[in-house]
């Protein structure tokens, strides 16, 4: 009815009983055509060599490729979790359960600029193992007037910002530890990311009655 290779009752296979000499050395026919398989000590010694050669150089790749990825996604932005009400009401509204999730562009400010009303994320410069979120209210040369800061009003130094919380009365910010240098900053908020109802777009924005003065230089 069927040949050795048919499909269904019992098919055969050709060569009978192997011996210990084939069997070793890989041999034996099944059906029409013999197959020959490399089971020798020697060569099961190269493939085993092999073997780990291609293995150590998978897991070398691996934690080369790894810390590249990590490096380039610093370098360009990385998602943070905005904690406390210091930037209520823009950041965490009044009553929400949920932090806002922002995404921090860094290389929009790897030249350490940034305009009047960003939202950025610094080093604080009281601790720095913290980063702060906060707004950028004036720049290098403004003239500020604070908010129970020991000057009334402060000429922001060369190389430093003035940065301020939304919520005042609830934020650590300059109106503490007076202008920050722009060293410190870390990355520009451009993006809020999560919850989904609350996605958008971060422009630069000033609170009301906020920002430099203006001079009457400025004026005429």
């Amino acid at each position: 009815m069927g040949g050795p290779n048919s499909l269904g009752g019992q098919s055969r296979e050709r060569g009978g009983n192997l011996s210990p000499y084939d069997v070793i050395k890989g041999r034996f026919q099944i059906g029409p055509s013999e197959l020959s398989f490399s089971f020798s000590p020697h060569v099961m010694a190269q493939q085993a060599t092999a073997g780990r050669r291609y293995l150590r150089a998978f897991v070398s790749g691996f934690f080369v490729a790894v810390p590249v990825t990590v490096t380039v996604l610093d370098r360009l932005a990385y998602v943070a979790r905005v904690e406390g009400a210091s930037m209520q009401p823009f950041l965490n509204p009044e009553g929400r359960l949920d932090c806002d999730v922002v995404l921090l562009n860094r290389w929009s400010v790897r030249n350490y600029e940034v305009q009047r009303g960003d939202i950025v994320s610094l080093m604080s410069p009281k601790n720095p193992q913290q980063k702060i979120i906060k707004r950028v209210i004036g720049l290098e040369g403004d003239f500020i007037r604070t908010l129970g800061y020991k000057n009334r009003y402060v000429r922001v130094p060369d190389g430093h910002f003035w940065i301020e919380g939304d919520h005042h009365g609830h934020s650590l910010d300059s109106n503490s530890f007076g202008p920050v240098a722009v060293g410190l900053l870390h990355g520009r908020a451009s993006h809020i990311i999560w919850p989904p109802n609350r996605w958008q777009r971060i422009k630069p924005s000033l609170p009301a009655n906020r920002g430099p003065l203006v001079t009457e230089e400025e004026e005429g």
